[in-house]
């Protein structure tokens, strides 16, 4: 269990209690240290129970999750960068905040529909008359009878 709470930002505060971390056997640099020290860290955080979250950042966080979502609800991320267990978790840590602050980005505006004007409008077809007038000229000329 972390204990501290993980500050997303001024409205978002997960609580020491919404998150679960498990160390394990990593792979990678280290040396013998390596085959003896748990340093890689898993953070469990189960999106889909979390009162911090609403609905709508919910629903961001499980679809920006992707694979590391469980079909619970419950996003898991796997740190092992580093060497130190210490800094494997705060790196897991911050993975998650940057999770959760990109879900809880507001939707883009909505896009609002446009017309070409007039001028570009004869500019692309005149662009397309002499194009044709171009491939035209490529062609073998006309026996005249």
């Amino acid at each position: 269990m972390a204990s501290e709470a993980l500050i997303v930002n001024s409205k978002i505060t997960i609580a020491g209690w919404e998150l679960s971390e498990q160390f394990v056997l990593a792979g990678g640099p280290g040396g013998q240290n390596v085959n003896k020290v748990s340093t890689a860290v898993q953070l469990f955080f189960s999106v889909q129970n979390s009162p911090a979250l609403n609905d709508r950042v919910k629903a961001n966080a499980l679809k920006l999750a992707g694979r590391r979502a469980s079909k619970d609800g419950v996003v898991m991320i796997e740190a092992n960068r580093f060497r130190s267990q210490e800094r494997n978790r705060e790196d897991a840590r911050e993975r998650l905040k940057e999770l959760i602050l990109k879900a809880a980005e507001p939707p883009p505006p909505p896009r609002r529909k446009t017309r070409p004007s007039k001028g570009s409008i004869e500019r692309r077809l005149k662009e397309k008359s002499g194009r044709s007038e171009v491939k035209k000229m490529r062609s073998r000329p006309e026996k005249d009878q």
